[in-house]
């Protein structure tokens, strides 16, 4: 069975689904029903898991998947594609990077999990675990560096680690107890996550894609002051790195510190957290004359919550990245904001919006990526096939606006169904015209890109 065998079916799946919900979608209105699972006192995720899924599953309701004597097992399927008129001839989407390859499908993720969830009602000493793996194109991006981007790093479509980690309920010191996770996780900085099942769009924002941190290597601990703080506190080897030469750009640890404030009975809620530590390459600053572990970066982020009614959740989200080696040794900074609002008008259908701003104020953030190991390599220092086009945006300051749904049908055979079509407006509100680039002469760049498409996300 070959790999690109596995690429077809997979695409072919997801398009059948896709036209099979369309045609049902007038008559159907009632969600899907849950899969059989522990008793509802058993919590869909750990406390330690910040993201909100874009819909909200109802009270106590287990997560799509398989219950096995208390453990979690689901995999699930994402594949879309996005289309761009102006069709660039570099074949990418400037300035977006999961979504990148313009008017191609795509197998974005298969992702394979399981894991034993802390539940956060019970007060006792608790254990449990996460292991999560993918394979896409969208492990291009998540990469663990050095772990298994070097099985197939030429590959659209390569395998990564997304979690690997052991969860642990301390009982002691505060009311709620401290939970501890240890091992590799992905950040808890941010709206947007990996998963695509908890984000509303298909398309990721700028501040997911280029203002913050993917995963980490280290131990997080999430310490439940009282029911209305939460402080968090870590530390780790960087910014999507392991261990070794390989695995970490440099030779300095990292860390995680912020809180999270719980107003409203739930209903406001306010997530401030920093990741900080060196994050250049040692074999790109030491011919220089620097030390990599001294030039540190933080990466800022803060999401508030405003659940306004039933069927209305706002979301703001405030970012700032800065480098302090950044642009021949003067520090760089990005920043900016992102707005989302989703409207519940049925069950199964949720109407989504997310305006943003993102300044990346030297041409330090903001890039595409044409090879498929570049990503990778960028983060290690090393030359990538893509240096010449990687960042044509000039000091820019980025807007975007993105329209959508998510319609979550009930269908046989499957546990979970996310069609999420979206239409997007990119702007550059510079004259540097970054989108639709035509290298080497770029003579069809221009400062603005429209681009509609969509995705199934399905879960078995």
């Amino acid at each position: 069975m070959t790999k690109n065998w596995l690429h077809q079916r997979a695409l072919l799946v997801a398009t059948a689904t896709m036209a099979t919900a369309s045609v049902s979608a007038v008559a159907q209105t009632s969600p899907a029903s849950p899969a059989a699972g522990p008793p509802a006192a058993t919590p869909p995720a750990a406390t330690t898991e910040t993201q909100k899924p874009a819909v909200a599953p109802a009270a106590d309701a287990p997560p799509p998947g398989y219950w096995i004597d208390g453990i979690h097992l689901s995999a699930q399927l994402d594949a879309g594609v996005i289309f761009n008129p102006m069709r660039p001839s570099t074949g990418l989407n400037f300035g977006q990077l999961f979504t990148d390859h313009a008017n191609q499908a795509q197998l974005n993720q298969l992702l394979l999990t399981a894991n034993k969830p802390l539940d956060p009602k019970d007060p006792n000493f608790q254990w449990g675990f996460k292991l999560q793996f993918l394979y896409g194109s969208d492990a291009r991006f998540t990469q663990f560096l050095g772990e298994l981007n070097r099985v197939n790093p030429g590959d659209r479509y390569q395998l990564d680690v997304v979690e690997a980690n052991v969860l642990l309920h301390l009982p002691y010191l505060t009311e709620g107890g401290i939970d501890l996770k240890a091992g590799q996780y992905s950040t808890p900085l941010g709206y947007e996550t990996i998963d695509p099942s908890t984000n509303p769009f298909y398309s990721h924002s700028y501040i997911f894609q280029f203002g913050l941190p993917f995963k980490h290597t280290g131990v997080l601990t999430t310490t439940h002051v009282n029911s209305l703080l939460d402080i968090y506190a870590g530390v780790d080897t960087g910014t999507n790195t392991t261990f070794g030469p390989l695995g970490d750009e440099n030779g300095a640890l990292g860390g995680i510190g912020g809180f999270g404030l719980n107003f409203m009975g739930g209903n406001l809620t306010i997530l401030a957290l920093s990741h900080f530590g060196p994050e250049q390459p040692t074999r790109l600053l030491s011919p220089l004359g620097f030390n990599a572990n001294g030039e540190w970066r933080s990466y800022n982020d803060v999401v508030v919550t405003y659940k306004a009614t039933d069927k209305l959740t706002l979301v703001t989200e405030l970012n700032w990245a800065r480098d302090a080696y950044g642009f021949q040794n003067k520090p760089v900074n990005a920043y900016g904001v992102a707005q989302y609002g989703s409207y519940t008008l049925t069950d199964t259908l949720t109407l989504n919006g997310r305006v943003e701003a993102w300044r990346d104020d030297n041409n330090f953030f903001v890039t595409s990526f044409s090879g498929n190991n570049d990503p990778v390599r960028f983060q290690q220092g090393l030359p990538t096939v893509s240096n010449a086009y990687s960042a044509p945006g000039g000091s820019t300051t980025y807007g975007a606006l993105t329209l959508g749904v998510s319609y979550k049908p009930a269908l046989p055979a499957v546990t979970s169904l996310l069609l999420r079509p979206e239409v997007r407006w990119d702007h550059s509100f510079t004259d540097n015209n970054p989108f639709n680039q035509n290298p080497p002469a770029r003579t069809k760049s221009t400062s603005n890109s429209f681009t509609f498409g969509g995705d199934a996300v399905i879960t078995f």
